[in-house]
């Protein structure tokens, strides 16, 4: 199951006023975002890169909306199981009766309907779960997206691009597929903006528990 509750995002401009006290917590791990520090790019366009992916996997916030789905899932496969023994126990009382038989064909008939009820019950779940995963990745997505423009802004950076920050494994070939890859060869590391970022949805997502929050160093 993939990591995934939704809730609803507010536009660029409902989040600013909060976002000047998330920058303030965050921006040790971004000095060079401070307007105090000259450098080639004060000529030019001002750059910076955000690590999305970390953010979805660390985020307590986005953590806590993805193992509610996963709650839900496990809870409906518990219901699964106990409604398969039920139609594990009809099949086997169909088999006490003679084929052809009225009371055959009526158990007959049980099984059947019990069996399609199970698989449509079965494939509106996995589209619910589908549906809430997808819901959690785009809600998300647009609040990173908003603290992104509204850091960049107070800023004056021109451009944020997205890295992966994730170290290669030789021992898995997706992960040295994934390193090979990244558009992103090689950053000053004071360019990166994550710590921000995630300083930012702390207070959006985990504002009762700020300290708990694993931001990026």
């Amino acid at each position: 199951m993939n990591q995934t509750i939704a809730f609803t995002t507010q536009g660029v401009a409902d989040v600013r006023t909060i976002v000047l006290s998330a920058i303030a917590m965050a921006m040790t791990t971004v000095s060079v975002l401070a307007p105090a520090q000259a450098s080639a790019q004060d000529a030019g366009h001002r750059i910076a890169v955000v690590d999305v992916a970390y953010i979805f996997k660390n985020n307590e916030g986005i953590k806590r909306q993805v193992k509610a789905v996963e709650d839900n899932l496990k809870a409906f496969d518990t219901e699964l199981t106990s409604k398969r023994e039920e139609l594990k126990g009809a099949v086997e009382i169909l088999k006490t009766y003679q084929p052809n038989s009225p009371e055959y064909t009526a158990q007959e008939e049980r099984v059947a309907s019990m069996e399609s009820k199970l698989r449509l019950d079965m494939a509106r779940k996995r589209k619910e779960l589908a549906d809430r995963e997808a819901k959690i990745y785009y809600d998300n997505y647009q609040l990173i997206s908003a603290g992104v423009q509204a850091i960049a802004e107070y800023h004056k950076i021109n451009l944020v691009l997205r890295y992966n920050s994730e170290d290669m494994d030789l021992e898995q070939g997706e992960s040295v597929i994934r390193g090979v890859m990244r558009n992103i060869v090689y950053h000053d590391e004071k360019l990166d903006m994550t710590g921000a970022v995630m300083g930012y949805l702390d207070k959006k997502l985990v504002a009762t528990n700020p300290a708990g929050t694993p931001n990026r160093q």
